[in-house]
């Protein structure tokens, strides 16, 4: 069973297969947020690299101090950029099904 797109946002024309309806209003801030989505999955994928390197001791102190700020300022710049489109992190984490959600419930 597959799921169906939102009807609010992709709806099939009666014109025939492999046509869509996009919905104006909503497909930039679909956008937006699928985009957002995979770079908060990337950005915290490379906060648990860093944090395994460190605790491996295969950074040097300097290293970790900017590998942190840099981490600190990207999730704060994700923060605006979600403020900016009237989005939460937490509406990025997509629901998978059965396999859970997309991204860990650290926060």
């Amino acid at each position: 069973m597959s799921p169906e797109p939102e009807a609010a946002a992709v709806t099939r024309r009666e014109s025939g297969p492999g046509h869509l309806d996009v919905d104006a209003d909503t497909v930039g801030r679909d956008l937006v947020s699928l985009v957002l989505t995979v770079v908060e999955l990337l950005r915290q994928l490379m906060e648990r690299q860093a944090i395994r390197r460190a605790d491996q001791g295969d950074l040097t102190d300097d290293q970790v101090e900017r590998i942190g700020t840099t981490l600190m300022m990207l999730e704060t710049r994700m923060n605006e950029l979600c403020a900016q489109h009237g989005l939460r992190l937490e509406d990025l984490n997509l629901d998978l099904g059965p396999l859970g959600t997309l991204l860990p419930d650290h926060r």
